[in-house]
């Protein structure tokens, strides 16, 4: 039996040491090393770099290589993250004040910048070090940079169904957006830790579907406990996704399941900002009593099921079974 946490731990530990390297060793002011570095600092689950390592040794990869792209996955993630908090004007992430709301918009900002910048500073400086061919990392550097052009689409396609009424969005508008938004990274990590890997062409199709779907699994995840998880192991305010108004597949098949009356009374409630706490609970028993939540559920574990079953293509090996259990744990986390 792998033991899941333990490897995630010391792939985390590895990360952050080398992220701390990284920031030190910048010549930029200050402050934008702080505002930089904050979410960073605070920590996350740091699932795609765990990915993208055990996507290379799962097709036969040894050593280091592919830390510093690991690296890279998770400063670009934190990158969104910054700009995400403004957009949605979060103040809490990962258990810490928000970047925009200790430095300011314009601050917040710059940090995001920089940090885009830096994911190719480092992915060209550290691969070179570590020997990786040229071809591989001009490769690298595309799906990067193809995978941020899809993020932001799925950001702008997230915008626009905040704008559109409840109920003409549809899960398909849902599963779309999710699939640009939160699945492509999980997608690229896995895809290019098979890249660095030099894996054939049918394995990094392999990793390739295992991280979308593993992503899709998180993001339906992420939507439960938005709603039915603890404010305290989220590191930020459970029903802050309903008084912002989005339009979650927990949401939206809610809607499709309440009565009448049950449907406006949440309808009354959602993207309501100056909803009281108690509102906020309604809201939530709501969404609870319609059975939503529990379907949400089951679909999450269809497409964790999904990735497990892209994995059989590659050979049997603590990798893949790390993998496997990284899947299972997307749908059974609590935080």
């Amino acid at each position: 039996m792998v033991n899941l946490m333990g490897e995630i731990s010391k792939i985390s530990e590895n990360i952050s040491s080398e992220l701390s390297r990284i920031m030190k060793e910048l010549d930029i002011p200050n402050v934008l090393r702080e505002s930089s570095y904050h979410l960073l600092k605070a920590g996350g689950k740091r699932l795609r770099p765990f990915m993208l390592v055990k996507s290379y040794e799962a097709c036969g990869g040894t050593g280091f290589k592919p830390y510093p792209v690991a690296v890279a996955v998770e400063i670009l993630h934190t990158f969104t993250l910054i700009h995400d908090d403004i957009i949605d004007r979060d103040e809490t992430r990962r258990g810490v004040p928000t970047v925009h709301v200790l430095w300011g918009t314009p601050q917040a900002i710059i940090s995001g910048d920089m940090l885009f910048a830096l994911v190719f500073k480092v992915l060209s400086k550290n691969l070179k070090s570590e020997g990786v061919k040229e071809s591989v990392i001009v490769s690298v550097i595309e799906r990067f940079s193809e995978a941020l052009i899809d993020i932001c689409a799925g950001q702008t396609m997230d915008m626009a169904l905040a704008e559109k009424p409840v109920r003409s969005v549809t899960v398909e508008d849902y599963m779309k957006m999710i699939g640009l938004k939160t699945a492509r990274l999980y997608m690229v990590s896995a895809e290019i830790g098979g890249l660095i890997a030099e894996a054939s062409p049918n394995k990094i199709e392999a990793l390739k579907n295992y991280g979308f779907y593993s992503g899709i699994a998180f993001q339906m995840v992420d939507d439960i406990l938005g709603v039915s998880g603890v404010e305290e192991e989220l590191g930020k305010p459970v029903g802050s996704d309903i008084r912002e108004g989005k339009k979650t597949i927990v949401v939206l098949e809610a809607l499709n399941r309440l009565d009448d009356r049950g449907r406006r009374r949440l309808m009354e409630i959602l993207g309501n900002r100056s909803a009281s706490k108690e509102h906020i609970l309604e809201a939530i028993e709501l969404i609870e009593s319609s059975g939503a939540v529990e379907y949400v559920k089951k679909l999450a574990h269809q497409y964790s099921s999904k990735a497990k079953k892209a994995l059989t293509l590659l050979p049997k090996t603590e990798a893949r079974d790390l993998l496997e259990a990284l899947t299972e744990f997307i749908v059974e986390r609590r935080y």
